[in-house]
């Protein structure tokens, strides 16, 4: 090999080296951000297959669940995963910088308190009745005396008082307890997302979902405030789990019903 041959490896060898420092130290730079503790705390809540479900054999499941695992291993930092009875809590907590990482629905109310990503899956949102229930479509809803279910501090809890003047809206403290509230009736119907609408009629025989939305959830990451710089990387990991087939792996795992696309808002 030539001095001049010589010479042209070298600096090959060098800008490759420097290219992988490079990425490296971007890779240990965005983990510091994402998970500034060393490990990603990953908000769940059980009941919905947007967050976490357990299958016959006991094996958690769920977009938030999933993909902060695999976000995790991006990363190349351990998952903790953190558990709430609610997605309020979960947000709350984000907010606080007590937990890293959830997937939830990108209201603006919640962009005042947490950052989102671009959207990862959209989801109708609907009305869930019990068996033998004398609501059979959304326009009978709205009548004195017919008592709505929704998740205490949910955007179904925000949002229905102005779409249902008549009929009172009654806070659950978990989906768990609603499904206790049918029973009991101290509650007609319940609103929510249509995943979990589903996870609750697979304990109500008999129960179903009545026709038709109320609009839909653009659900996406949510990460602290002040983690911006960290965006474009969850951006790509949202486009290649979607392109690669990850996400429609994980919404079938999770017996995900009810998505449809999502869209940039």
């Amino acid at each position: 090999m030539t001095g001049l041959a010589r010479l042209a490896r070298t600096v090959l060898l060098a800008v490759v080296a420097s290219g992988l420092a490079g990425a490296m130290a971007k890779a240990d730079g965005e983990a510091q951000i994402l998970a500034p503790s060393g490990a990603l705390h990953v908000g769940i809540y059980p009941g919905s297959p947007t967050s976490m479900v357990t299958d016959t054999n006991g094996k958690p499941h769920g977009v938030s669940y999933d993909l902060g695992g695999k976000l995790a291993k991006r990363l190349g930092v351990p998952v903790d995963y953190v558990r709430f009875e609610r997605v309020a809590d979960i947000v709350t907590a984000i907010h606080d910088g007590k937990v890293d990482f959830t997937v939830t629905n990108a209201t603006p109310a919640r962009a005042n308190d947490v950052s989102f990503s671009e959207p990862v899956l959209a989801i109708e949102l609907g009305f869930l009745v019990p068996a033998n229930s004398p609501i059979a479509e959304v326009d009978d809803i709205d009548r004195a005396g017919v008592k709505i279910g929704v998740t205490k501090g949910s955007t179904s809890e925000r949002t229905l008082p102005a779409k249902f003047r008549n009929a009172t809206i009654v806070p659950a403290e978990s989906v768990k307890i609603a499904v206790a509230m049918f029973v009991r009736g101290e509650i007609d119907l319940y609103a929510t997302n249509k995943p979990t609408l589903f996870e609750m009629s697979d304990q109500m025989p008999g129960a179903r979902i009545l026709e038709g939305n109320w609009g839909l959830e653009q659900m996406a990451i949510a990460i602290p405030k002040g983690r911006e710089s960290a965006l474009p990387l969850l951006d790509r990991f949202v486009q290649d789990i979607k392109s690669s087939g990850a996400l429609e792996t994980i919404e079938q795992q999770a017996g995900l019903r009810g998505a449809v696309n999502a869209r940039r808002n």
